[in-house]
């Protein structure tokens, strides 16, 4: 039995709080570093003269290493040691940083951001894993997991402020240096404030299951990345695809027969853990295809400036803040799974508004929608991750919080392969039928591939065809940004009923959980 005592001797201190703080500026940092790239992206491609496959493997290394590596890191952490490996990695991560911004050539810029992949990999699950360790009492770990969250939430949504605001006033490469300052800071108070803790019995790390990782989760979101792209299921992604798969059944099948695997896959066999996992993987896809078009939509539509378009960014900002705290004192007396499921219906509320934009509707309803759309998909996020971490073990916290991160990175990619893909194709078809018959054929077929393409074509024609063809396109492309939202709001209704069936027996935050509930643990 849980005493009052015992909770008392578990709280955390101003020490750990501080701790916290310090956590808080690499997950910032993280969310960010992929964010204010997109506004980066035009005047590194010009300066750097990158062509078109160079620049989405600018955009994408980064993710891809970060997805491949995280299971890995997570592990490598519980047996070297959390601090030892998240300081490890700011160091890799400040070096790394300088050398993307000093990039002299567009090959240079991909190796360094491979650098900053590997590097963001370590980082990522040591501070999640670290939370878990430094804070023991329920309420305050889950209060502490939400703000951890609104901090990686926080970093997403300022990033294109930030890169707007940098690129006003500096040069491309400035984006990348503002992770030396947060990384110093990072290695001067880390080893102050930030606890040790390794698994004292933990064996050695197997190597053939890093290899057997990489090679499935690499393969997959290249895969689903490329046919996004293509927007068809051709032949390479495909294969990558399918070869992904094949590679992740024998990586499930080596670590059942480990005994101390690069993943305890034990850990699923708790509803609260799997359950937890689906739905921040469900979240993650709508999260990115929203975003994606909500960019577009204020760069393209609206014609805004990458400054202006990213400071529409900061209402989500205040929303993820305000209900990254909310939610786990909001669970501290409701079930988490009813405080999710609430969450979602109001995510549902906003994606229904956003399914009336209109190309002429303005900024307003774009922007409400899209808030009241965070507000809600922010509970699924802090809730979920404390039970990913409170699920599993003190010794398998860093496996588990990478399991999390990874099943998140990978929702981020299918996002933009399907809901974005759908939403594209929407456009195409679309235009394809309300294209100005003066656009000459080849200048029609670039203007179909997108609407950034179709913006393009628009000025090399006349003045009034380029203007009834602008016309055209935001048409179709807010349709397909409805069809996205309607699309997004069908997935997150599922998602409020697979929550309220796998996690409703998961007892308020702090309660201790009775004998019924344990039985309801376990599939």
């Amino acid at each position: 039995m849980i005493t009052s005592e015992t909770l008392s001797a578990r709280r955390a201190g101003p020490r750990q709080w501080l701790g916290l703080a310090v956590l808080a500026l690499p997950t910032i940092l993280i969310a960010l570093d992929l964010t204010v790239l997109y506004m980066a992206l035009p005047h590194l491609g010009a300066d750097l003269g990158a062509s078109n496959t160079q620049m989405l493997w600018i955009t994408d290394i980064y993710g891809f290493m970060v997805a491949g590596l995280l299971i890995t890191m997570g592990t490598l952490g519980d047996r070297i040691g959390r601090r030892r490996l998240l300081l490890i990695g700011a160091t890799a991560f400040g070096a790394a940083s300088v050398l993307a911004a000093y990039s002299a050539s567009a090959e240079m810029l991909i190796v360094t951001r491979a650098l900053l992949g590997i590097a963001g990999a370590t980082l990522m699950p040591s501070t999640l894993s670290l939370i878990g360790t430094m804070f023991k009492e329920p309420k305050q770990r889950g209060l502490a997991i939400g703000i951890w969250g609104m901090s990686f939430s926080l970093g997403t949504a300022i990033g294109p402020a930030v890169g707007g605001a940098m690129l006003e006033n500096f040069w491309w490469g400035s984006v990348f240096l503002l992770g030396v300052p947060i990384m110093v800071i990072l290695l001067v108070a880390g080893p102050m404030l930030l606890p040790e803790y390794h698994d004292p019995h933990a064996g050695r790390l197997d190597l053939v299951s890093v290899v057997l990782s990489l090679g499935a989760i690499l393969p997959v979101v290249y895969g689903v990345k490329e046919i996004a792209k293509d927007q068809a299921l051709t032949a390479v992604p495909s294969l990558a695809v399918v070869g992904g798969a094949v590679v992740g059944w024998l990586f499930v099948r080596r670590q059942n027969t480990l005994a101390d695997p690069l993943l305890d896959l034990r850990m699923f066999r708790r509803r609260s853990f799997s359950g937890a996992v689906i739905g921040l993987l469900m979240a993650a896809i709508t999260m990115s295809a929203i975003m994606l078009f909500f960019t577009q939509y204020l760069q393209l539509v609206e014609g805004m400036s990458p400054l202006r378009a990213g400071l529409w960014f900061l209402p989500m900002a205040g929303a993820f803040v305000v209900t990254s705290v909310v939610a786990p004192l909001l669970a501290r007396r409701l079930r988490p799974a009813y405080v999710i499921t609430g969450g979602l219906v109001i995510a549902v509320v906003g994606l229904g508004l956003l399914t009336q934009l209109e190309a002429e509707s303005g900024v307003v309803l774009l922007v409400v929608g899209a808030t009241v759309f965070a507000s809600g998909i922010v509970p699924l996020l802090a809730l979920g991750t404390d039970m990913v971490v409170s699920a599993a073990p003190p010794e398998k916290t860093g496996s588990a919080a990478a399991t999390s991160e990874t099943g998140s990175e990978l929702g981020l990619a299918m996002g933009i392969a399907t809901l974005g893909t759908a939403g594209t194709s929407i456009y195409s078809s679309q235009l394809a039928d309300t294209i100005p018959a003066a656009v000459p054929g080849p200048a029609a077929d670039i203007a179909r591939d997108s609407f950034a393409n179709a913006f393009a074509v628009a000025g090399e024609l006349p003045s009034a065809l380029g203007t009834e063809l602008i016309t055209t396109a935001r048409e179709a492309f807010t349709t397909g940004f409805n069809v996205i939202a309607a699309s997004s709001a069908v997935l997150l209704s599922a998602v409020a009923v697979l929550v309220v069936a796998v996690l409703r027996h998961v007892r308020p935050l702090g309660r201790e959980a009775d004998p019924s509930d344990q039985q309801h643990q376990q599939h």
